[in-house]
């Protein structure tokens, strides 16, 4: 079952939020994307020491915030008094727009209530099935569809064994089975619950979106969901394989073409 309910495709996701001009995995970035035209949110998450589900890529916070260490060393209280906005430029460093200004790293259950009308696709980025049971329960009891991710093959089994009803993306070693099977000539599977391979143009000197990977996956029922994609060009071309999401930085550069697409005008 392919997930229309997010709507038709193509469809724009804004990733970790609008990552290329404001600070990735904050309110104030996924404010930016939804202005820009993402039709679904990308995000990431991972739990505090005290258990409370955070929206963040990274296991710990030099990359993005003015701490330091790993996520899981700190409560909710002590990461909220982080700027989540200290390390944002898109100048090369030159300049930091957002230091200061009060943006936070938020809980999930806040971007749940900040944007109810907003599909998600939400990677788990931590292991544990405190975590997946979190995420899941949010999940189910979200207003908008949620689909969920993990690259890892532990997190991805835990949330099917927690949630087969949900919707999931494939792992990595489950995309490499899918790519591998092509490319021995054999026909490729999915997993239960998996509706979408969302993969980037090449990995490792393999091409992993083809026209014959792109019809593989739409034969299954699945979609295609490209990352991270911020040249119109190559999202053009993306798209006249016929994928089924692009997943960019930068949703106002790539939200044109997609309005054109949808309108049969490219």
């Amino acid at each position: 079952m392919r997930i229309g309910f997010l709507g038709e495709p193509p469809r724009l996701f804004g990733h970790r939020g609008a990552a290329g001009v404001a600070p990735e995995n904050t309110l104030p970035s996924f404010a930016r994307a939804k202005a820009d035209g993402a039709d679904v949110f990308e995000l990431d998450v991972h739990a505090t020491r005290d258990g409370e589900v955070v929206v963040l890529h990274d296991p710990t916070l030099e990359r993005t915030t003015d701490g330091a260490g790993p996520v899981a060393a700190l409560t909710f209280a002590e990461l909220s008094r982080l700027d989540a906005g200290h390390r944002f430029s898109s100048d090369g460093g030159r300049t930091h727009p957002f230091r200061g200004q009060g943006i936070r790293v938020p809980r999930l259950a806040e971007l749940l209530r900040a944007f109810p009308d907003a599909p998600l696709n939400i990677e788990i980025k931590s292991e544990g099935a405190d975590i997946v049971a979190a995420v899941v329960a949010m999940a189910r009891a979200a207003p908008s569809p949620v689909v969920l991710a993990a690259e890892h093959d532990v997190i991805m089994q835990t949330i099917r064994a927690a949630a087969p009803d949900l919707p999931t993306s494939l792992a990595a070693t489950e995309v490499a089975a899918f790519i591998g099977a092509l490319r021995d000539g054999e026909r490729p599977s999915l997993p239960a619950g998996a509706v979408a391979l969302q993969i980037p143009p090449t990995y490792g000197g393999v091409t992993l979106v083809s026209g014959e990977s792109v019809a593989a996956a739409h034969a299954l029922g699945a979609e295609v969901h490209v990352w991270t994609i911020n040249d119109p060009g190559e999202a053009r071309r993306l798209l006249a394989l016929g994928c089924d999401g692009i997943i960019t930085d930068v949703p106002h550069v790539i939200a044109p073409l997609l309005a054109a697409r949808r309108a049969g005008a490219v």
